[in-house]
């Protein structure tokens, strides 16, 4: 008999319901509209201006991989996120942000890991699995008033947020990173989502948190370029001894990351045809994005008490309607249980949407279910 070692974790709710949908789509010969996935499905990069660019029977497609990555991948990103500011050393290329994430948690040592009090349900399975302690945090504010208690944990910084696609202020981010990295807090900045709503030649807040000796950055070019198939992501810290010790992580659990899927990146950072492919994809997909909220605003469908008086900015959206509801009239959603622990609301009203979808399908399922 195989004996298991259990890890506590669960598989994930939001794979299920996909594989759900996918089987009554078959066999009731129907389109469900997909809004469970976490994916950008407005438009796909188109990669035709890209892909001659790529020679297959070089080596640098058939030979193993750097383990740290692709040294011009790196030095694209550091040009790219950090103006040049930072070093290719401080970047290891990663199987997408939740390998990223699965390479963090087995690095650090903490005696507790802080989680907003909206999750991504995927953060407490992969703690589960790596047998690291957690608890929750309402906001920053609770962070800035509680930083003295906070010293030697973690804490994630998920902005925007999944589930809300809610977004904090970046200079109340920055000031509340500043207090927690002085009192020896590991702060993880996790925000796949940032990039696709940000001009890339302005944003300077991955630059900001350079003076940090505690930040470690997860990112993942899922969201941003929308090549979430392709699995590439990157962690980076100015933290030597986290860094060094990740390293031999990355090299026992990958042996490197796929150079098709790097080299894919590093051209549309690096090139015209590259820069003006992500820029097209961005330019469609925000659009796209904003007229389904602001949609859903009109029809009173957004869960306000979530909001703080803001409306969502990122790909997700909590909805005041329930799974089944949404379900009964083709529309897939993921359940508000799965992301969050709070009890003083009938949670089971409630439901996440990605809004990366094009609009008039989007508006056409929504209108059946008002008729």
């Amino acid at each position: 008999m195989i004996k298991i070692k259990k890890s506590g974790a669960k598989y994930s709710a939001i794979i299920g319901i996909g594989e759900k949908l996918r089987q009554l789509s078959v066999e009731q010969k129907t389109e469900y509209l997909l809004l469970n996935r976490g994916i950008n499905a407005v438009v796909n990069i188109n990669t035709d201006a890209i892909i001659p660019k790529i020679d297959f029977n070089s080596n640098e497609i058939q030979v193993y991989p750097a383990v740290k990555g692709r040294f011009k991948l790196r030095q694209a990103i550091n040009q790219n996120y950090f103006f040049n500011s930072s070093s290719p050393d401080n970047i290891f290329i990663t199987n997408g942000g939740t390998g990223a994430l699965e390479l963090i948690f087995k690095t650090i040592d903490s005696k507790k890991l802080m989680l907003p009090h909206l999750y991504w349900g995927t953060y407490v399975n992969m703690l589960k699995i790596n047998h690291i302690n957690y608890e929750f945090y309402s906001n920053l504010q609770f962070l800035r008033e509680n930083y003295s208690e906070l010293e030697d944990c973690a804490i994630i910084i998920c902005d925007p947020n999944n589930p809300s696609g809610s977004k904090y202020d970046d200079n109340e981010l920055i000031e509340t990173i500043r207090i927690l990295d002085r009192a020896g807090a590991t702060i993880i900045v996790d925000s796949p989502y940032r990039r696709l709503f940000v001009d890339w030649g302005k944003d300077n807040f991955f630059q900001k948190l350079l003076e940090f000796e505690n930040v470690i950055i997860c990112e993942s070019f899922s969201k941003s370029i929308g090549l979430s198939g392709q699995r590439v992501g990157f962690v980076h810290s100015i933290n030597k001894d986290f860094m060094e010790e990740l390293a031999i992580n990355l090299l026992y659990t990958t042996n490197g990351v796929n150079n098709f899927a790097q080299l894919l990146v590093e051209l549309i950072l690096t090139t015209e045809d590259g820069k003006k492919a992500a820029q097209d994809f961005r330019n469609i997909t925000v659009a796209e994005i904003k007229k389904n909220i602001q949609f859903l605003e009109s029809k009173n469908f957004i869960a306000k008490e979530f909001y703080d008086n803001t409306l969502p900015w990122g790909i997700f959206v909590i909805v005041n309607k329930s799974y089944e509801e949404l379900l009964q009239h083709k529309i897939g959603s993921v359940p508000m249980k799965y992301f969050t622990q709070i009890t003083n609301l009938q949670i089971d009203n409630y439901s996440r949407i990605c809004v990366s979808v094009p609009h008039h399908k989007f508006v056409g399922f929504f209108e059946t279910m008002l008729k």
